[in-house]
């Protein structure tokens, strides 16, 4: 029998925050129905600012869908053409809202005078791939195309997102390039959930948060037959794209302890001998969701500081 490897560094301030707060569990098929009223839950009891209008917009889906909504955020008082952050909200691929992101634009839209959108997405399983990503790629075309008429500079459009909403943001930023419609000026992936294959050695330790179960089914809900096959397409799963090149700036964050950690590395590293001008960090003894679940953490602080040194050079405004 081979000897057990050695044990992953937890940052101790964070398991503790972590371990004294609601549990997220394993997400499965018997688990998701709650997960997702718990979630919902948890939204209201967000508490927000007045500094920032938030209104939600019905937009042109793609084709042969319905509308979808978009979920807008304005820093309070006279509107001019700002710069927008487009969003996909975290989640797996099967569960969340725009509402998750409701505090992350509370404090954006005044620290960087920005406009955020949130863009709500078909989940999976009962709506697997492509119907999200081309629910988020409609928006962001509407965004580009309409922007003025809710205050947006649409020449400056970043895009981003946590987890399943960051693999969301690498997939979109493929499509872009690929389809030559749009343009994105920079994208915002934390601990993005990018592989499918799972194969990695951090894809199957025993983390404290979106365990290995709940990966499994995250990737078999959004992939339905796909998964486990070699035709998961690269939009799908953003790791198997052959070709990085010609992607715009990117962020990338992930924790050690994080069930992503491997994937989102490797990742960075293959931007990067694309010439992709790419800026990556790795939290030690930090779990998927860290900084939302552990917010007052050290780890949590430094993080939320590289986010926002980073978007403030790509928006032009100083740092704090």
């Amino acid at each position: 029998m081979a000897e057990p490897g050695p044990t992953p560094f937890y940052d101790p301030e964070v398991r503790a925050a972590i371990e004294a707060g609601p549990q997220l569990g394993t997400v499965n098929a018997d688990t998701l129905e709650q997960v997702r009223a718990d979630r919902m839950e948890a939204n209201g009891l967000l508490q927000l600012s007045d500094e920032v209008d938030r209104t939600d917009v019905m937009v042109p889906g793609p084709d042969g869908a319905g509308e979808i909504r978009l979920r807008v955020h304005r820093p309070a008082g006279p509107e001019r053409p700002r710069p927008c952050i487009y969003w996909m909200h975290g989640g797996g691929y099967v569960l969340g809202s725009p509402e998750q992101d409701d505090e992350r634009f509370d404090r954006w839209c005044q620290r960087f005078d920005v406009v955020g959108v949130c863009s709500q997405y078909r989940l999976a399983p009962e709506h697997p791939y492509p119907a999200g990503l081309e629910d988020c790629y409609a928006g962001l075309r509407w965004v580009e195309a309409h922007g003025a008429e809710i205050g947006i500079d649409a020449g400056r459009v970043g895009i981003g997102g946590p987890s399943g909403g960051g693999g969301l943001a690498a997939a979109l930023a493929l499509l872009a390039r690929d389809r030559g419609e749009l343009t994105i000026d920079y994208q915002l992936l934390i601990y993005p959930m990018i592989d499918d294959t799972r194969t990695c050695t951090t894809a199957n330790w025993d983390v404290p948060v979106w365990n290995h179960e709940s990966n499994t089914f995250g990737w078999s809900s959004y992939l339905g037959p796909l998964l486990g096959t070699d035709d998961v397409p690269y939009t799908a799963a953003p790791a198997r794209c052959p070709d990085l090149s010609g992607l715009p700036p990117t962020y990338v964050m992930t924790g050690s302890l994080d069930g992503f950690c491997d994937e989102d590395i490797s990742y960075a590293q293959r931007l990067n001998q694309a010439g992709v001008p790419v800026e990556l960090h790795v939290y030690p003894g930090a779990p998927h969701g860290f900084e939302g679940l552990a917010p007052a953490t050290a780890v949590a602080r430094q993080a939320r500081r590289d986010i926002n040194n980073w978007l403030a050079a790509r928006l032009g405004v100083a740092r704090h």
